[in-house]
């Protein structure tokens, strides 16, 4: 596993996450739904090449190179603090030689530059769109690292829609707290860009609407 530094700042997500990167992952089971969904759907080809862009401590890429042995995964993070324990528990898993790390930013880093390929297989983010500001342009880098024939997966937080209002109302002020921005807006999104892409889109509720996920295949 490498570890590549990037030039872009992340003193913000460094500061939110120093010391919740400890239980991250023990108290995000409980509210990240969808993850396992996404993962599932990933199904890369034999000897494919997978990236997660805001993979912060490595909890889904540590469970997708389990489920598929003969890929390769990559992680960006614009945190040096969750990559930090990212690294530790990748080594841990005993996953160090097919998963790389790279510190950048979602919506301006290099593939070639970072990770020493042009483009990969899947791309995915889980729950990171939600806290990147400029997402519309993270979601195009995202496309644009596509190989021909690769997939796009996203799953965040819904808008709630078959939930009570009051359960919405509560969840999204908490999630600000942290710098969390549900977008109500990501399925459009992901539809323009497989237009201007000339590729194909799939979105779907899950969970009455608490988590979105959607899919752009790539032709």
């Amino acid at each position: 596993m490498s570890d590549i530094a990037a030039p872009h700042s992340g003193d913000l997500m460094d500061r939110v996450y120093r010391y919740q990167r400890h239980i991250y992952d023990l108290t995000r089971k409980y509210y990240l739904l969808g993850r396992d969904h996404l993962i599932a759907s990933l199904n890369p080809p034999e000897r494919g090449h997978v990236l997660e862009i805001g993979c912060g401590t490595g909890r889904n890429l540590i469970a997708a190179a389990r489920a598929y042995p003969r890929a390769r995964f990559y992680g960006l993070d614009i945190s040096s603090e969750m990559l930090a324990t990212a690294r530790a528990n990748i080594e841990r898993a005993g996953l160090s030689d097919r998963i790389t790390l790279a510190r950048g930013d979602a919506a301006a880093f290099d593939p070639a530059a970072i990770f020493g390929r042009v483009s990969f297989d899947r791309v995915f983010f889980s729950y990171s769109l939600s806290m990147v500001p400029p997402w519309r342009t993270a979601l195009e880098c995202a496309a644009a690292a596509l190989a021909p024939g690769g997939r796009l997966h996203v799953v965040d937080f819904g808008q709630q829609e078959r939930l009570p209002r009051v359960f919405r109302a509560m969840l999204f002020v908490w999630l600000k707290s942290f710098h969390v921005t549900p977008r109500p807006d990501l399925f459009q999104a992901l539809c323009d860009i497989a237009e201007a892409e000339g590729g194909a889109v799939r979105t779907a509720p899950l969970y009455r609407g608490y988590a979105w996920y959607g899919e752009i295949r790539a032709l």
